[in-house]
């Protein structure tokens, strides 16, 4: 089998070529299509479409709203989006983990430029990655099951990180500091809870190629007892354009995370934990025009996870736990069009491998083939309709169908609808964890298995757009960790079902010029899940975690270099009790220098994301940019 994998690897390797699309003209590149609405290209891992023909429910988080939302990290930044639930463990960027729609951290894959990045072990260290916002373009959140264009893993939905393609030299640099104004009374030295960071990058853009490069360091001494976190983060990007026709994208990084874990997995009693967690990664990914009418499009993307966890972080000769983790997944996919509709097809392959002192030593390799195609009718109604079959060493064959439409009512209304199944496979952590006497895994388990409908409509009309959707979620054999009660471990079960009726819907509003500019923006996520088939008797880890209603509301306000946003977030879970959070950032822009002060939970909120880890309360920050890209 390894050979198989080496050889999939090196194969996918010398094909090596690749575009990337940005909704941007690039130098050398054919120009990709793009829409007056919008005015930005969806990139999908199979198909990809002009963005008015685009038929899921996407949410796009784009550079302005980066700019305007006060953060500093991916994680905090995907918290603004209704229905994807963020809860961190560590504050600031530290460790948070990601569900979409009221799925679990395990349901979702997470992409970056379309290549899945998501780690094998657990979903707890997805988000250890070292994406700086300056890099980035766009996130994309394609929401729903989506084997059909992503594979398993894609129950609940996908997180897209698109990277910018640089146009010109240039260099960047950002330094930060904040504060609680509170004393740390635990410690003999009595220091102020402060944090700071500083970010370096910069781009070289020749004829032929573009380089972008970013470092940064952050750190801080916590906001309470033992949650102080130090983090180092390296990402390197290329591309290289030999002709109009081939160019090759590569990117590699590492982040390395070193927090106190106090409460994270096992509170009380891991008061002096600590967690390091490092991540390294590269990706290689291509595109060929062979013709008018045929792309390839190759691709390889490695990651590899260490995660040493130390319940005694004075003592590392107890309870400790060491994780080294492989992921490598090769993809080869074409994309034809023919005079009657848009073609993609291809095959992926995705090799994953664990050495853990309480996961022990496994491996799986899972294989899939799929087709799509896509077709517009009379200028309105769209289709794309396709299937994926995937073949697991350990879990055999699956199949999964799907299809997506779009109509377009008139010049300001369009309808959706879209159907879609997928499965989500036992991670390493669900199958052999050994972590007595708390967890233990269940090597018996089988796949969660889902289907999804859902309808909806957006309406765009001036400086007005609006758009609700409505759906409904099956999940069979739906993985839960359950105890008998607290002198028992806990233990992942296929027990129960998961039904989940969900209503989300967004509204934006401009006013003003571009002199002076308001810009009102308020989404809103209701969920209706239950549990059946489930046991009264047994306490559940996840089953009654998930969100219930989720708003979102922001108020930015723009005059000239002036820029000022208010956002507010109000979250209901159906086992925490109900919080808002309210944050504020003030920015002033003077030539290529950015000021700017950060006021999170201005309010002093007490409330709690995960587990037994009470959030930061009031909390300000200051930093200053100079952005010369």
């Amino acid at each position: 089998m390894r050979t198989l994998f080496l050889t999939s690897m090196l194969s996918l390797t010398s094909l090596a070529v690749f575009a990337q699309e940005n909704g941007e003209k690039t130098k050398g590149i054919k120009e990709t299509e793009t829409t007056n609405i919008e005015e930005i290209v969806i990139y999908n891992q199979r198909l990809q479409l002009p963005s008015t023909l685009k038929n899921r429910n996407i949410t796009i988080i784009d550079q302005q709203v980066i700019k305007q939302l006060p953060v500093s990290s991916v994680n905090e930044l995907l918290s603004y989006s209704a229905g994807v639930d963020i809860r961190q463990r560590g504050p600031f960027g530290t460790q948070a983990d990601l569900s979409i729609d009221g799925g679990s951290f395990e349901q979702n894959i997470l992409l970056l430029n379309g290549q899945k990045i998501s780690d094998p072990q657990t979903g707890h260290n997805s988000l250890n990655i070292p994406i700086p916002l300056e890099a980035i373009e766009r996130i994309e959140i394609v929401r729903g099951p989506s084997a059909r264009l992503y594979g398993v893993n894609s129950l609940t939905g996908v997180v897209n990180i698109v990277t910018k393609n640089p146009k010109k030299d240039g260099v960047f640099a950002h330094l930060y500091g904040g504060t609680n104004f509170k004393k740390d009374k635990e410690n003999d030295h009595g220091e102020v809870y402060n944090g700071r960071g500083i970010q370096v990058g910069g781009t070289l853009v020749g004829k032929k190629s573009n380089h972008m490069l970013f470092g940064s360091h952050d750190s801080s001494n916590g906001y309470r007892y033992n949650t102080a976190f130090h983090n180092n983060k390296a990402f390197y990007q290329g591309n290289f354009i030999p002709n109009e026709n081939n160019s090759i994208m590569v990117l590699g990084g590492y982040a390395r995370s070193s927090f106190g874990a106090n409460g994270f997995y096992a509170a009380p009693g891991d008061k002096e934990s600590k967690e390091v967690v490092s991540t390294t990664m590269f990706n290689i990914s291509s595109r060929h025009y062979l013709n008018d009418r045929f792309t390839l499009l190759p691709s390889v993307a490695y990651r590899y996870n260490f995660d040493d966890y130390r319940y005694f972080r004075h003592n590392l000769d107890r309870a400790r736990s060491r994780h080294y983790s492989h992921a490598i997944t090769s993809n080869l996919r074409g994309e034809y069009l023919t005079d009657f509709a848009k073609l993609s097809f291809g095959g992926e392959m995705r090799y994953e491998e664990i050495n853990s002192t309480n996961i022990g030593d496994h491996s799986k390799v899972n294989y899939g083939l799929y087709a799509e195609m896509q077709k517009e009718f009379f200028n309105r109604l769209n289709v794309n309709v396709g299937a994926y079959i995937n073949y697991n060493t350990q879990y055999g064959w699956e199949f999964f169908p799907g299809i997506d439409a779009s109509y377009i009512v008139n010049d300001h209304w369009k309808v959706l609808f879209n159907a879609g199944t997928a499965s989500r496979l036992p991670s390493f952590t669900d199958l052999y964890l050994d972590q007595r006497p708390g967890n233990i895994g269940n090597p018996a388990l089988e796949p969660e298995r889902a289907y999804q409908i859902e309808i909806g409509g957006k309406y765009q009309k001036n400086r007005f757009t609006a758009e609700a959707f409505a759906f409904y979620r099956d999940i069979d054999d739906f993985i839960d960790w359950i105890r008998v009660d607290t002198s028992n471990p806990y233990q992942p079960y296929n027990a129960m079902k998961n039904k989940t009726k969900g209503v989300n819907t967004k509204v934006n509003y401009q006013l003003g010029s571009n002199a002076s500019l308001w810009n009102l923006g308020l989404s809103y996520t209701y969920l209706d899940p239950k549990i059946e088939n489930s046991d009264p008797t047994k306490l559940s880890k996840y089953a009654i975690e998930s969100l219930r209603n989720q708003l979102v509301a922001t108020v930015n306000y723009s005059h000239k270099n002036f820029n000022a946003t208010l956002a507010n977030r109000y979250s209901e879970r159906i086992s925490y009790k109900s919080y808002w959070v309210t944050d504020v950032r003030l920015n002033y822009t003077l030539d290529k220098y950015n000021m700017y002060i950060d006021a999170q939970n201005i309010f002093d909120t007490t409330f709690i994301e995960a587990g037994a880890v009470p959030m930061p309360g009031r909390w300000f920050s200051v930093g200053v940019r100079y952005n010369g890209l």
